[in-house]
Order: structure tokens, then sequence, then C-alpha cells
């Protein structure tokens, strides 16, 4: 059974603040965590596309550019 947590009294910075809680606490035993197979999936069909040439990758100083061009 899991506690009980007042979710709908709390505000979006005391969730925020547990879930930084619980991901400090995951990641303490990474061995743990098992990515689900979806995940080796898509960074298998990614990895074929770079070898496929069908992507491109973006410098950062280029997206920030673009960002701050598109962001009021």
């Amino acid at each position: 059974m899991y506690p009980a947590l007042p979710l709908n009294e709390m505000t979006t910075d005391d969730k925020l603040a547990i879930m930084e809680l619980l991901w400090d606490d995951l990641s303490r035993t990474p061995e743990d965590m098992r990515s689900p197979a979806w995940h080796a999936e898509v960074l298998a069909e990614r990895e074929k596309r770079i070898e496929n040439g069908e992507t491109h990758f973006s410098d950062l100083e280029d997206v920030e550019k673009r960002l701050r061009k598109a962001l009021p």
C-alpha cells in the first residue's frame, strides 16, 4: 500500500519538492532502475537515422539564437 499524500491540498512547489526527493532517493541505486524495452528501440532507430544521414544536429549556439528569436 502506498502512503496517502494530500495531493489536492499540496501546492505545485510542494509536489515538485517531493518529486525531487523521490528522484534523489531512486538515483542512489541506479542499478535498480531499468529502462523499458522501448527505450532501446528508440535509441536504435535514432542511431539508424544518423548512420543513414536522415537527421542533423544543431549547434547549441544556433539553438539558443533560434529560441531567443521565437520567444518574446
